[in-house]
C-alpha cells in the first residue's frame, strides 16, 4: 500500500505492541489502525520485542503490554536499560493490584474489558509520562544503585519527553505542552533528601559540561541542554545555578594551586556559565505560548 503525502501531513504516534494474546492483538489493531493517527510496531516475540526497543527506542511514542509472569522481568530489563517510554498494561478484570509499580510511575494499568477506549488510555499515559520529573522514583531493584545509570536514565526521559512534545505540537497543535512543568517537582517543593539528591546530580552534569567545554566534544550542546532541562522542570534559581559554578571554580582553584599552576585559566570558564544561563533563557522564552 502506498501512502499519499501531503504538505500538511503530521507525524503519526509510533506505538510498540507486545502482547500474548493474538485477540488482542486483533482487537487494539481494529482499533488503532484507521485514519493516520497510529502506527503499529507488533512484536510476536519477546527477542522481536527487544529489537524493536532496541531499533526505534527513540521514536517509539508509547509501549502496550499485557500483564504474565514475564512482565517484571521483561520491565526490570527495560529499566535496567535506562529506557523509560509512556505504558498501557492490560491485566485481568480480577487481578488485585497492589500500590507498587514495576517501571515508573506513570505507568498505566488497564483492566482487559476497557480494551475499546485504548485511544483515551493512550493519550492518558503519554500525559502522564510527560509529567513524569526527571528524578522520579524508580522501582527498587535487587542490585545496588548505579548513580550513572541513573543520570542516563533521566537523560532518556527528558530527551523522550521533549521529542514526544514537539511531535504532539507538530500533530495535534499544542502550544507549550512541553513546558507544561508540574510545581510538585519544583526543587522547593521536594523533601529535603530528594533537594539534596537532585542538586548533587545537577553538579556531577555541570562539571562534566565544565571538563568538556573547550574540548572538541560534540554532545556539548547536547549536554547542556540536558542540564538546562532538569533546572528548567525543577525551577531552579538562575542563582543557584551561579552557586555551583562557584562552588566548581573553587574546586578547581584549590586543585591547580596544589599543583602550583595559575587559576587564571577558570576565567575562561565564565563563558560557560553565560551560555548555560542563554540557553536556560531560551527555554523561557520558548514557554511562552505565541499569539496565533
Amino acid at each position: 500500500m502506498t501512502a499519499s503525502v501531503s504538505s500538511i501531513a503530521r507525524p503519526q504516534l509510533s506505538i510498540g505492541v507486545y502482547l500474548e494474546s493474538s485477540d488482542l492483538i486483533r482487537s487494539i489493531e481494529e482499533i488503532l489502525v484507521h485514519g493516520d493517527r497510529y502506527t503499529l510496531s507488533i512484536a510476536p516475540s519477546e527477542a522481536d520485542f527487544f529489537q524493536l526497543i532496541e531499533h526505534q527506542k527513540q521514536q517509539l511514542d508509547c509501549l502496550i503490554l499485557q500483564d504474565g509472569k514475564e512482565l517484571e522481568a521483561l520491565l526490570n530489563r527495560l529499566r535496567t536499560a535506562a529506557i523509560l517510554l509512556p505504558i498501557v498494561i492490560f491485566h485481568a478484570d480480577q487481578r488485585q493490584l497492589d500500590l507498587r509499580f514495576l517501571y515508573h510511575t506513570a505507568e498505566l494499568w488497564v483492566p482487559f474489558n476497557e480494551l475499546n477506549q485504548i485511544e483515551t488510555w493512550i493519550d492518558r499515559s503519554i500525559e502522564e509520562f510527560l509529567e513524569l520529573s526527571p528524578v522520579c522514583q524508580l522501582p527498587d531493584t535487587i542490585t545496588p544503585p548505579d548513580f550513572t545509570q541513573d543520570l542516563i536514565a533521566q537523560n532518556f526521559l527528558m530527551l523522550q519527553q521533549r521529542r514526544l512534545t514537539d511531535k504532539l505540537k507538530e500533530r495535534l497543535g499544542y502550544l507549550g505542552i512541553y513546558y507544561k512543568r508540574s510545581p510538585k517537582a519544583f526543587l522547593k517543593n521536594l523533601p529535603p533528601q530528594e533537594q539534596q539528591e537532585f542538586l548533587d546530580e545537577l553538579r556531577v552534569e555541570y562539571r562534566l559540561i565544565i571538563l568538556n567545554y573547550f574540548q572538541d566534544d560534540g554532545d556539548l550542546n547536547q549536554q547542556i541542554d540536558n542540564f538546562v532541562n532538569a533546572a528548567f522542570f525543577a525551577d531552579v534559581p538562575v542563582s543557584q545555578i551561579v552557586e555551583i559554578h562557584m562552588e566548581l571554580m573553587d574546586e578547581f582553584a584549590k586543585q591547580l594551586k596544589l599543583e602550583g599552576r595559575s587559576e587564571e585559566i577558570l576565567l575562561d570558564y565564565r563563558l560557560t556559565l553565560i551560555d548555560t544561563i542563554a540557553h536556560l533563557c531560551e527555554m523561557y522564552r520558548r514557554s511562552i505560548p505565541r499569539e496565533s
